[in-house]
């Protein structure tokens, strides 16, 4: 039946089209578009039907696949969504195809090729968010690197290569760390049950071995340093802190977004960088939940760095898509205090944000790629007055841009609220400086909306400006009606996320009592990480 392979049909639908276009090489470059945009818009509608048929009130996975791959090395093709990776796919799904409708008359140079690599990026992406075996999660992460390394650096700017060279080598060295982590974790539980498996919960009619989850990782005393939670824990973290990313690994993301074509920023921020604080959610909290409210102080501290430092360098920008670009270092600030807040406010409130980040920044990065189209140049001195040409487009622009500083009644403010409420709970003086970050926020946003859009038109090439196409305004619509729905019925969204963010937290208490629970020789030890 259709729902028993849902996930696999809705994962693999992009690339096996990109494959079946390799046969056709000589189709014109049309149809290798429209075959593309076809078959994502599809992706994105069978993806629905996950929506449609996940049960919101059963924690767990669903829409579960279960196969044999390499069984003597616990290796198998597994994989499932709970509420968490179900708001991720369909993310994942809607953003492509507006992607590739935006990119329609961008792309000068290589069609096919940049057709196909947007297929494959697509069906990398979807295999992370869906993947229930650690193996299989680490190949669909390392292989979403390669079409994204050569989306940038053939379709980039002038420093594409310097920006694809810092993107591959800072996202490398963090995975080849998490898979040393993978390996030991896997390790620990043949160790313990005699059994191997990189499951992360036990599969359907798999052996009597339970999966990693349920591996008891040793404190720091326990066991030998490379063994302990508080090391595989920071292998996991600088892994996923690389991608969010966090300060002070940031630096490649604003050479990366300034150079990716508008196809590229828009995919990077609206779903790689989600790859970061997703992983820290899936794996690093339930995995090893001592070492991780241990870390939280530290994690803390970088998230405000980086929800004040991205606002303040944004403010100073002079180039509106490196501003935009600051603007997702202190976005995905805000969504790491909610996920090591540790609790249902913060926790719901991170996932919902990582969803609302997709869709504003994404929104902006493809409003920014529209301008860039027509001037040539997104330096916000050669515009001022651009309303007066192009009201639809600054209408749009401003819908974007309130969202993004978290407006009542758009999505942005509830994924914020929650967040703050949720760090407020966990740490009154964290919250008190975040809150900082939304006035930091709206002073950026604001500025640089009233430099681009109102004042007197200097520049000649201004008045000539051309309002936005149907085509145009029909992509940015498609992502105006989520961020006004989430705004003012987030409903829907929340409720899918209850049953999965009560299950992790509960999987965090159950874990960290047991650990707490050690023989008396090792208590202090134990006690020396808590604190």
């Amino acid at each position: 039946m259709l729902d028993h392979r849902l996930v696999t049909i809705v994962t693999f639908l992009p690339l096996a089209t990109g494959l079946a276009l390799l046969f056709f090489r000589r189709l014109p470059e049309t149809v290798w578009k429209l075959a593309a945009l076809a078959s994502t818009t599809l992706t994105f509608l069978l993806s629905l039907l996950l929506w449609s048929g996940y049960d919101a009130t059963r924690p767990g996975y669903q829409f579960v696949e279960y196969a044999t791959w390499l069984p003597a090395w616990g290796v198998h093709y597994f994989v499932g969504i709970d509420g968490m990776s179900l708001l991720l796919v369909v993310l994942t799904t809607f953003l492509v195809p507006i992607v590739l409708l935006g990119a329609w008359n961008d792309v000068g140079k290589q069609v096919r090729t940049f057709v196909f690599m947007n297929l494959f990026l697509e069906t990398g992406m979807l295999g992370a968010f869906v993947s229930l075996n650690l193996f299989q999660f680490y190949v669909f992460w390392e292989v979403m690197l390669v079409p994204m390394y050569f989306i940038i650096g053939i379709w980039g700017g002038p420093r594409r290569i310097y920006a694809t060279l810092k993107f591959f080598l800072f996202t490398m060295v963090g995975s080849l760390l998490m898979l040393v982590a993978i390996l030991v974790l896997y390790s620990l539980h043949q160790q313990q049950f005699g059994a191997a498996t990189f499951d992360l919960v036990r599969g359907p009619g798999a052996a009597a071995a339970p999966g990693l989850l349920d591996t008891t990782v040793p404190l720091a005393g326990q066991a030998v340093w490379w063994k302990t939670q508080p090391w595989l824990f920071a292998a996991f973290a600088l892994a996923f802190g690389i991608k969010v990313p966090i300060i002070p690994f940031h630096t490649w993301l604003p050479d990366a977004h300034v150079e990716a074509p508008t196809a590229g920023s828009v995919i990077l921020a609206g779903v790689l960088l989600k790859m970061g604080t997703y992983g820290f959610v899936r794996f690093a909290l339930p995995l090893f939940p001592n070492a991780a409210i241990a870390f939280a102080p530290l994690v803390f501290g970088l998230a405000l760095a980086g929800v004040t430092y991205g606002a303040l360098v944004a403010m100073v920008q002079a180039d509106v898509k490196k501003l935009v670009a600051y603007s997702s270092v202190a976005h995905l600030g805000f969504v790491m205090l909610g996920i090591f807040a540790m609790n249902e406010a913060g926790l719901e409130g991170a996932i919902l944000q990582m969803v609302n980040h997709g869709l504003s920044t994404g929104a902006l990065f493809l409003l920014v790629g529209m301008i860039y189209q027509r001037r040539h140049t997104r330096q916000i001195a050669a515009f001022g007055g651009i309303a007066r040409p192009m009201p639809v487009f600054a209408f749009l622009f401003g819908v974007v841009a309130m969202s993004s500083i978290g407006l009542p009644g758009l999505n942005g403010f509830v994924g914020e609220f929650l967040i703050l409420a949720g760090t407020f709970a966990a740490s009154p003086w964290a919250g008190v400086v975040a809150t900082s970050g939304v006035v930091l926020a709206a002073a950026y946003l604001l500025w640089a909306y009233r430099r681009v859009f109102f004042g007197p038109v200097e520049e000649p090439e201004n008045r000539a400006l051309i309002d936005l196409d149907w085509r145009e305004r029909l992509v940015a619509l498609a992502l105006v009606v989520p961020i006004v729905w989430i705004g003012v019925y987030p409903g829907p969204f929340l409720r899918r996320l209850d049953a999965s963010v009560g299950d992790l937290l509960h999987q965090m208490e159950t874990k960290r009592v047991a650990a707490l629970s050690a023989p008396p020789a090792e208590a202090p030890a134990v006690a020396e990480v808590m604190r």
